[in-house]
């Protein structure tokens, strides 16, 4: 990032599919940006911001935090023009989204002080936003989304609650216009690298009863609430009303990690205790009920590996009077949650499973001498954890099922039709197969039943 000071940024590396609505709202924490040049074919852009000042703050800023674009690290410099000067012609998508952009900033608020209904209000214009986190591998905190978005604006209040098994939040501004800005910014974007994606909309919501403050509740104009322990989040006026919202999130797009520690330095947060999801801490319920399994093929061993990617089964029961069913134990709070939210109306041996908590605390194992057909099993000293070492990249390689596989530690004398085989013989079809010949050999392929 050298280069004498000017409003005008280069930025380079730029994903080949990146669009001009994802670079402005790289600018647009630090200051309005009042024109962009996007040059495809080099992967390239040029950013003007309005003041020089703006620019020096946003190359400040990613000087320390690498910023990325669709998991893409990219590089931001001073250009060497003073101004930006661009043919709107040749340059006309990007100048249309731009103004779009503009328009956006320049929503009027409405008048300081005014009471204003909230059927006059219209969801563009709120100043409260409806946040959802999907994929969410770690704990994001109260703390964290105020960090996040007070970069946008004073946050006046936070509300987060679990909604339909998913980590969720209404925030408040104090002005329209900061929650218009930061829903254009955040919107789709990752809080750590790969993982806990924000889904945000406008809420019809124009004010937020906040009753306590603590780690699940906060007004910041409030200092003086009680922490209220034990007390739900969620003001029942505010649930019924955000029950009966209808509007659609739209599905995420570019992703890109905001300026929040790493995935692996959260991972090591929340395992010594210090931050935590709230609704489910590290010492929460860690024993879930999977139901509507296939009775005639399911097994403890198949249950294992299925939700091991997710976490380290330490417990496994089917039920013995409804072998549809089973608890499972996992590791912590966290991994149970992580596992529910990905595996929850998945598909296993031809039927959809559900997965919920239980309101069993452990998985008890049978009585010693008692044959309970197999049923039952502690799987917790397996040498197959894969979360066992703390900070492990294991917790950055975590995604939702899909057709494509990775295999790894494969003995050398394994070959393509051998895994072919493998494969075939369990009712898939493989449609695909890469060899990555390394030191340690990995095999990517997908699969298709």
């Amino acid at each position: 990032m050298d280069g004498a000071p000017s409003r005008v940024l280069h930025i380079r590396k730029l994903p080949g599919e990146v669009t001009e609505t994802e670079v402005i709202a790289l600018g647009l924490p630090f200051g309005k940006v009042t024109n962009i040049l996007m040059l495809k074919g080099k992967n390239q852009a040029f950013l003007e911001l309005a003041t020089e000042e703006a620019a020096i703050t946003m190359v400040n800023y990613y000087s320390a935090v690498t910023p990325h674009l669709r998991n893409q690290p990219i590089y931001i410099q001073y250009s060497n023009h003073k101004e930006l000067k661009t043919d709107n012609t040749l340059n006309q998508r990007a100048q249309a989204v731009l103004q779009a952009v503009t328009a956006v900033q320049a929503t009027n608020a409405p008048i300081s002080g005014t009471t204003v209904s909230e059927s006059a209000v219209t969801p563009a214009q709120s100043p409260v936003l409806r946040i959802i986190i999907d994929n969410m591998y770690y704990p994001v905190t109260l703390d964290v989304l105020h960090q996040i978005f007070s970069k946008f604006g004073a946050v006046l209040k936070i509300i987060t609650f679990t909604k339909n098994n998913q980590f969720q939040a209404l925030l408040q501004y104090g002005d329209p216009v900061n929650a218009q800005q930061a829903k254009l910014a955040l919107d789709g974007q990752n809080i750590y690298n790969a993982c806990c994606t924000l889904r945000i909309d406008f809420s019809k919501l124009v004010n937020l009863n906040v009753k306590y403050n603590n780690d699940k509740s906060r007004d910041y104009t409030r200092p003086d609430l009680p922490s209220g322990d034990g007390q739900p989040a969620l003001d029942p006026a505010i649930a019924a009303a955000f029950a009966k919202e209808t509007s659609l999130l739209a599905v995420p797009g570019a992703l890109s990690p905001l300026a929040i520690p790493n995935a692996a330095a959260a991972a090591a947060a929340a395992a010594a205790g210090r931050v935590g999801m709230p609704g489910v801490s590290a010492g929460g319920n860690t024993v879930l009920l999977v139901s509507n399994l296939n009775e005639e093929m399911v097994t403890p061993q198949s249950l294992f590996t299925l939700f091991g990617v997710y976490g380290d089964v330490q417990r496994v029961k089917i039920l013995y009077n409804k072998k549809d069913s089973a608890l499972i134990q996992m590791a912590d709070g966290n991994q149970s949650q992580l596992a529910m939210s990905h595996l929850n109306g998945q598909k296993m041996y031809g039927k959809i499973i559900r997965v919920t908590l239980s309101k069993h605390q452990t998985v008890q194992l049978p009585r010693e001498g008692l044959d309970d057909q197999g049923l039952t099993k502690d799987f917790g000293n397996s040498p197959l954890h894969r979360f066992k070492k703390p900070g492990s990249k294991n917790f950055q390689n975590i995604f939702p099922p899909s057709a494509t596989l990775h295999l790894s530690n494969i003995p050398p004398s394994v070959a393509e039709e051998d895994l072919r085989t493998l494969f075939a013989n369990t009712g898939g079809t493989v449609k695909a197969f890469k060899f990555f010949k390394e030191i340690t050999r990995w095999h990517f392929f997908r699969c298709q039943q």
